[in-house]
């Protein structure tokens, strides 16, 4: 039994790739975009079971199924919100949220494992995903009013926490992770990278004031000039490294304070 995973997040990947380990169940290879997945299913032998992040780095994973035919069962990761998963419920294809819960997990691999054994086949192949409208799914995600964010989640332990995008100070990478800042002091991981986060927030309220931070226009305490024209933003109770604008991004900070 073969197992791929596509996902663009290196640490979300290796988690994944972990639990999947512990429910005895050992993944073959990992790619992290839509151009190393196309590349290893046109030249290997199709896995059994995928699981596959919807957004990767280089396009929807809808894009696969352009370049190469997939008959390989299907299990999709996602982190989108209830809006978007509605038309993977319409669908009926399979689905897992993320941050993805070891026991949501358990429960669909035991599917995957009862259905194989059964009939020696994935749950869902090729032909059982052709009247599936994969453009129509994909210009949901795409829909304007899904642009944003309301809600972000992070595991704790055994919990998942959620966490209301107004209530979030600031989004920063600090050693290949992303974390969360809340007006409390409190840091939580997330399990996306930057640039995910960047696309899902309102740039109204939000800015990227470098490629290490994303700040909240409402926690902003002071900004001072910095050198080589550079400015420092202040935040309350984030002390992990200075927030500086850095130099090509001043005039669009400037501009976005102003409103």
């Amino acid at each position: 039994m073969k197992v791929l995973i596509v996902e663009d997040e290196k640490p979300a990947a290796r988690r994944l790739h972990r639990m999947l380990e512990q429910l005895e169940l050992p993944v073959e290879h990992t790619v992290h975009s839509v151009k190393e997945a196309v590349e290893h299913l046109s030249n290997n032998t199709p896995p059994d079971l995928i699981f596959l992040d919807i957004q990767l780095s280089d396009g929807l994973s809808f894009e696969i199924f352009d370049h190469v035919k997939v008959d390989s069962a299907i299990i999709f990761t996602t982190a989108y919100d209830e809006y978007a998963l509605k038309a993977f419920k319409l669908n009926s294809i399979d689905y897992l949220l993320k941050p993805i819960d070891v026991k949501e997990l358990e429960v669909a691999v035991n599917q995957f494992k009862a259905s194989f054994r059964e009939s020696g086949n994935p749950i869902h192949n090729k032909a059982q995903f052709q009247p599936i409208d994969l453009q129509q799914i994909a210009k949901l995600l795409n829909e304007p009013q899904n642009a944003y964010k309301n809600r972000f989640t992070v595991k704790v332990g055994e919990h998942i926490k959620l966490f209301a995008t107004d209530e979030i100070q600031l989004f920063y990478s600090e050693n290949k992770g992303t974390y969360i800042n809340l007006p409390n002091g409190r840091n939580y991981l997330l399990d996306l990278n930057l640039e995910a986060v960047e696309a899902r927030l309102n740039p109204k309220t939000f800015f990227r004031v470098s490629r290490q931070a994303i700040v909240h226009i409402n926690a902003i305490t002071d900004i001072i000039s910095y050198t080589n024209s550079r400015l420092k933003v202040k935040i309350n109770s984030f002390t992990t490294f200075d927030l500086v604008v850095s130099r090509e991004r001043v005039k669009d900070f400037r501009r976005w304070i102003e409103g």
